[in-house]
C-alpha cells in the first residue's frame, strides 16, 4: 500500500496577489479557478508533477467556520506565523533570485542548514511563510 500527498492547502486572503506569487514568480500552473456559495479556491501545481495540487483557499474556507475563526487565522497570517509549504528546487540559488525578482518579501536569503539542505524563505502576498531547500550534496 502506498501512500501519496495529492493536494494541500494554503490560505490566501486575496487570489489575485496570490497567483502574482504562486502563478508569476513560482512558475506553478493553474489547474483549477472555482468559486462556489461566495468562496473562492484555485488549485494550482507544478508542470513536474502533474498529480501534486496546491489549493489557495480563502480564511477558513468552511461555511460552518464562524467569523471569529475567520479573523483568527486572518491575525495569524498577517503575524507570518502561518508555515505553509516548503517546495524543493535543484538551485535554491536560482530560485531565490527569480522570486526576490518578483517583489516578494524575503525571510531568509539562501543559506547552508546544519540539517542537510540549503534554503530561502518568502512571505507569500498573505503573509504565509513559504521556505526553498536544496539537499546539500
Amino acid at each position: 500500500m502506498d501512500i501519496n500527498l495529492s493536494q494541500t492547502f494554503i490560505t490566501v486572503d486575496d487570489h489575485e496577489k496570490a497567483l502574482g506569487f504562486y502563478r508569476d514568480a513560482l512558475g506553478l500552473e493553474v489547474r483549477k479557478d472555482v468559486g462556489y456559495q461566495g468562496m473562492r479556491w484555485v488549485t494550482v501545481g507544478s508542470p513536474a508533477q502533474p498529480d501534486v495540487s496546491v489549493v489557495l483557499e480563502s480564511p477558513l474556507a468552511d461555511p460552518g467556520a464562524s467569523e471569529t475563526d475567520r479573523q483568527a487565522v486572518v491575525d495569524l497570517m498577517r503575524k507570518g506565523l502561518l508555515r505553509a509549504a516548503i517546495f524543493g528546487t535543484d538551485d535554491v540559488d536560482a530560485a531565490f533570485e527569480r522570486i526576490n525578482a518578483s517583489g516578494a518579501e524575503v525571510l531568509r536569503e539562501p543559506v547552508d542548514q546544519p540539517y542537510g539542505v540549503r534554503e530561502c524563505a518568502f512571505l507569500d502576498p498573505a503573509g504565509n511563510q513559504i521556505v526553498f531547500q536544496q539537499p546539500l550534496s
